[in-house]
Order: structure tokens, then C-alpha cells, then sequence
């Protein structure tokens, strides 16, 4: 049944995604719902403008959806219990499933307001910095005060090739940098045809394989349901797209990546499983160091850094390429890490 379940948790997810597509996205065209391309990118991106965007409702319901069927599947052949919903509150796995997903459909409702903000007013700016970071903290404060409260108490972090760390108070603080970043460089990956959605249907295997190593079960299918989706939205966003996800779609993923590390008990597991996700944001933060510190030079091109691969003359697809068989190698040393354990 284990087996049955996976399979049909990963076939709803790509069957649903990759179907909507075919409604959704003339939808999105008609609605004129297209994406502004940022003025300070690569010049050749201006080809791109009136893509359509916020394509990520593709994948958020296919997830969702199979995520919820793989969830009653599983539970219905665990469990010998009648009325499967009935103790949401008193397991804590239900609730890490649940909850995770409701965590990961609010940071993409953050990102729906984003990319709304930006149809709207036609430019590349939606949400201010301060605005994102106030919903954000809200978020990620509600589930892991709402984690508290059903039951998980765990201070301790497993740190990968070293052990464990009890972090006592320090716990929830670290917890919360942990997800936003990684919401944050989600959405920083999100800046090629195919680059995100691939990076993070690796990334989704390797946490799929982590899940199974720690029996977390239930939080593996919600790993498959987003292998799933991101691998249904490829058929539409792989170069040259069709569709972008928008920082609603590339803020739901991210949310999902941090539900299920949460939710298998290992969120430091992020910084190899999503090395891309790191390498981006360091990219990111190096090159402002750099910039002010030597008064206007710059170490990178361009960042994040799958720009400055791409104005070095590297395509798309080869960057893509690449950038997933990074991810590959860091979901390696992830899984060697846990099987240490």
C-alpha cells in the first residue's frame, strides 16, 4: 500500500498540474496577467515581457490536493481507527502534515498579494521589503506557536556530519530565520525558465529519500505531491515557458520545503538538500558586502548568481542543468548524513 500510495500521490500532482495548465494559463493571458521584466536584468529578458504569470496556482493546487488524498490514504491503511480526523489535535504528526501545508498556502498567499500589487501597477515592484518581512515573521510565528501548542517540543537540532544540538530558547528564533530564509531564496532561485521548478523537484527527491530513512511517513507523501507538481509545471515552465510561477508560486514552494524538514525533524537538512537555495542568497549578500566595501565594484556580474552564469554566456537550460545536479549532489551528502544517524 506504501508503495501504491506514493505512486498515486505523485501521479495526482503532475496530472492535475500539468492538466490545469491548459485552462489556466490562456486564462492568465486573457486576464493580461503578464509578468514586468525588471529593468536592471539581462536585456535579452525583455522578450519575456507579458509571459504570463502567478502560474504557481498550478502546482499550489496539484499539491495540495494530492497531499490531502495521500495523507487519508496513508492514515486510512495505518490506522485501524474510525474517524481518521477526529484526533488532528491530539497527533502531532497529523498536525506537522497539516499545518505545514496551511503554512506553505499562506506564504503563498504573501506572494499572491505580491505579484497582484505588480499586474496591477505594471512594474517590477510589489510588496515592500518591511511589508513582506511583517506577513512573513506572522506566518512563521502562527505555526511554530501552533506546532507548540499540539505537542512538539523539541529544542534540539540535527546538525548534518556533527550530531545534535540542543538549542533550548534559541530554538524557535533560529527556527524562524530557517524558514524565512528559505522562503526568501526559494524565491531568488525563481529567476530562469525551468531553474526553480527543477532545483526543487530534485531537492523534493531528496527529502522524499530522507523521509523514508526517518519512517516519517506521512511528510514523505508531502515531498512526493511536490516532485509531483514542480516536475507538472515543468511541461509549461521549462525554456522557453510558457508560464512563470511568481513569487506566489516560488513562495509556496519554499514554505513546503521548510514544512517538510520541519515536519521530518530535520530543518538544518535545508543546507544541503537546498545548497542552490544557500549558494543563491550568499550571492545575493556577498555581492552587496563587496559593492560597498570597494566602493562600487562587483565580484559577480550580476546576482543572484545563476544571472552571472548566464551573462557569462551560459544558457538557460545548461544553467538549469547544472544548478539541479548541484542540488543532486547536496541531497547525497543529505541522505549519507542521515543514515549516520
Amino acid at each position: 500500500m506504501k508503495g501504491m500510495t506514493i505512486l498515486i500521490v505523485a501521479m495526482v500532482s503532475f496530472v492535475l498540474t500539468s492538466t490545469l495548465g491548459i485552462w489556466l494559463i490562456p486564462f492568465l493571458r486573457r486576464l493580461k496577467y503578464g509578468q514586468t521584466i525588471n529593468e536592471i536584468g539581462p536585456v535579452w529578458h525583455s522578450k519575456k515581457q507579458g509571459t504570463p504569470t502567478m502560474g504557481g496556482l498550478l502546482f499550489v493546487a496539484g499539491i495540495l490536493t494530492a497531499s490531502c488524498i495521500g495523507w487519508w490514504m496513508y492514515r486510512a491503511s495505518a490506522s485501524a481507527e474510525p474517524g481518521f480526523l477526529s484526533d488532528f489535535l491530539q497527533r502531532v504528526d497529523s498536525a506537522k502534515f497539516f499545518l505545514g501545508l496551511a503554512m506553505a498556502a499562506a506564504f503563498g498567499a504573501i506572494g499572491f498579494l505580491d505579484d497582484y500589487i505588480k499586474v496591477v501597477k505594471k512594474r517590477n515592484l510589489g510588496l515592500s521589503e518591511s511589508q513582506k518581512m511583517v506577513l512573513q515573521l506572522l506566518v512563521t510565528a502562527a505555526y511554530l506557536s501552533a506546532l507548540y501548542a499540539v505537542g512538539d517540543r523539541s529544542t534540539v537540532f540535527f546538525i548534518p556530519f556533527w550530531g545534535r544540538l540542543d538549542a533550548g530558547l534559541f530554538y524557535y528564533p533560529i527556527s524562524a530565520f530557517i524558514i524565512i530564509g528559505t522562503v526568501n531564496a526559494v524565491n531568488l532561485t525563481d529567476g530562469l525558465d525551468g531553474l526553480c521548478s527543477s532545483v526543487t523537484f530534485v531537492a523534493s527527491l531528496g527529502m522524499m529519500m530522507v523521509c523514508s530513512l526517518l519512517g516519517f511517513q506521512s511528510v514523505g507523501l508531502m515531498a512526493t505531491a511536490l516532485a509531483g507538481g514542480c516536475l507538472g509545471f515543468l511541461v509549461w515552465n521549462f525554456y522557453p515557458a510558457k508560464v512563470f510561477m511568481g513569487d506566489l508560486g516560488s513562495m509556496f514552494l519554499g514554505g513546503m520545503m521548510a514544512a517538510i524538514a520541519f515536519g521530518a525533524g530535520v530543518p538544518c537538512l535545508l543546507v544541503l538538500v537546498g545548497i542552490v537555495y544557500v549558494l543563491e542568497t550568499l550571492s545575493v549578500m556577498i555581492q552587496r558586502v563587496y559593492y560597498k566595501t570597494t566602493h562600487g565594484k562587483r565580484l559577480f556580474k550580476m546576482t543572484p548568481i545563476h544571472h552571472h552564469f548566464e551573462m557569462s554566456g551560459y544558457s538557460e537550460i545548461q544553467i538549469t542543468a547544472l544548478f539541479s545536479l548541484i542540488t543532486a549532489l547536496g541531497c547525497v551528502l543529505a541522505v549519507l548524513a542521515v543514515r549516520r544517524l
